[in-house]
């Protein structure tokens, strides 16, 4: 048998519409060479060294997803054409179902429509630190109709992405990787408020996750009713993973004010009883 005649072989026929080996094979060349195309570009994009060098990279991502959604796209109507499938006539043809699968499946067309969005604004990229519904996690993916994101408690959870677009949410990673925590504690009255206002900031300053700009700083921001009440500020990268910094820190101050005699106090409440014996009239 000729290549020719191979490549012409009929594999299948539906009505005039006839699918042969040559068009198989054209179709893997085209998905081979669209792929090889992506991975090429995005080392291009996510590693730069000349033109892409100024954006960040959790932008840069976003660019090659967008490129990678619209080729994907142009590779499916070049497949379509290969196999003999013409696209406008299809379109035409089907214009009555699509209206009516398309009153069915609203939301899911919303979050489609919405994952564009997030990818065109680059308002919420892959790495940063959300929180909605009282729920803080880490985006580890966003895709055409939902997100991944992931918890603290290493839990993944699939968000719609209209739920991003319509609804309040708290991107804590978005203008800056670095963000501004703080740590409250209370030392006893009579305590020397310098002395503990100079222990706090050195015991910040040690921490290796706290970042030295902006410098943190210590705040006296009440008397409390047992208590002088302090307030740590400080900026870290860390804010997937915060609540391990605070505690470190909170473990640094316990330990500091402890080698300076400065007493954390405790609530306490005198409890004075007293017996009915004395009202009682015999």
């Amino acid at each position: 048998m000729k290549w020719s005649e191979f490549l012409s072989y009929e594999l299948l026929r539906i009505g005039d519409w006839e699918l042969h080996v040559g068009n198989i094979l054209m179709t893997g060349l085209v998905v081979m060479i669209t792929w090889l195309f992506l991975n090429i570009l995005r080392r291009v994009i996510e590693r730069p060294k000349f033109i892409l060098d100024n954006i960040d990279k959790k932008r840069r991502h976003s660019i090659y997803l967008i490129i990678k959604y619209f080729v994907w796209v142009i590779t499916l109507v070049v497949i379509l054409e290969v196999i003999g499938v013409k696209v406008t006539i299809l379109i035409a043809g089907s214009a009555a179902l699509l209206v009516g699968i398309g009153l069915g499946l609203q939301n899911i067309f919303a979050d489609l429509v919405s994952g564009f969005f997030l990818l065109f604004e680059g308002t919420i990229k892959v790495g940063d630190v959300i929180e909605a519904d009282g729920i803080i996690g880490k985006v580890v993916e966003i895709n055409l109709r939902s997100s991944e994101v992931m918890t603290r408690d290493g839990v993944t959870i699939i968000v719609p992405n209209s739920k991003f677009v319509v609804e309040k949410v708290i991107n804590w990673s978005h203008n800056n990787d670095s963000v501004r925590f703080n740590v409250e504690v209370g030392v006893a009255y009579g305590s020397d408020v310098e002395d503990v206002i100079q222990c706090l900031t050195e015991t910040l300053k040690k921490h290796p996750k706290v970042e030295n700009k902006p410098l943190p700083f210590v705040r006296f921001v009440n008397f409390g009713e047992s208590s002088l009440d302090f307030q740590l500020i400080f900026w870290t990268k860390e804010t997937f993973l915060v609540e391990n910094v605070k505690s470190d820190i909170r473990r640094s101050v316990y330990k500091e004010l402890n080698e300076r005699k400065i007493v954390i106090p405790f609530p306490q409440r005198d409890l004075h009883i007293r017996t009915g014996g004395d009202n009682l009239k015999g």
